[in-house]
């Protein structure tokens, strides 16, 4: 079998980073996102102001434990755009769950956020062995909501060079639904012989 782990010169420069070179980019970005959200969006600066805290309190990894959760009931509190931290037409992709247990909960995605995003998974297909010319099944569903990753596993395999196949993608989910028609005419059926010998009984 092909040995297919990365070498040293194929890796990006912060995969071959240090760890105390990993913590101190870790705690820049970390300090520019604090930042960013209690600068941008007015619910993370009522949060932050009530659990008594300023991004600026943020010195080391570790005081990421003094910052208030996110939770579901934050999101939907906020539904449908007050999370975030763009203006609306910045945002070019929305995901969003289906909202069977109450409001949906929505996540926007600008067109620099699914760049990262492909990035990010490419280098993981990378390290994983994945190469050009390889050719990757995509079994995820298609669908904007944020479980639903096809597109961006996509782009992230033809980033690698790659290609990608997302056959089943479609199939799947009609399959499932199929099993489920049966299964409930099947459920219809037996109901419908048990409420005829209850009657004749």
């Amino acid at each position: 079998m092909e040995n297919r782990i990365p070498r040293p010169e194929d890796l990006e420069p912060v995969e071959r980073a240090s760890v105390d070179e990993l913590r101190e980019l870790q705690l820049r970005r970390l300090r520019e996102s604090l930042r960013r959200a209690y600068e941008k969006v007015p619910h993370y600066r009522r949060a932050f102001t009530d659990a008594g805290v300023h991004p600026d309190d943020c010195r080391e990894l570790a005081d990421l434990a003094k910052v208030p959760f996110t939770d579901k009931a934050d999101l939907r509190d906020n539904y449908p755009f007050g999370m975030f931290a763009v203006p609306r037409e910045q945002v070019v992709r929305v995901h969003a769950s289906s909202g069977t247990t109450g409001r949906p909960t929505v996540v926007g995605y600008t067109q620099d956020d699914l760049e990262i995003w492909a990035e990010l998974m490419a280098r993981s297909i990378h390290a994983a062995g994945g190469r050009q010319g390889d050719v990757v099944h995509v079994a995820y569903g298609y669908g904007l909501f944020t479980g639903g990753l096809a597109n961006v596993v996509v782009a992230s395999v033809e980033l690698v060079g790659a290609t990608a196949t997302a056959i089943l993608a479609l199939v799947v989910p009609l399959v499932a639904l199929a099993l489920v028609v049966v299964l409930l005419v099947m459920a219809y059926r037996v109901l419908r012989r048990f409420a005829g010998r209850r009657t004749t009984s």
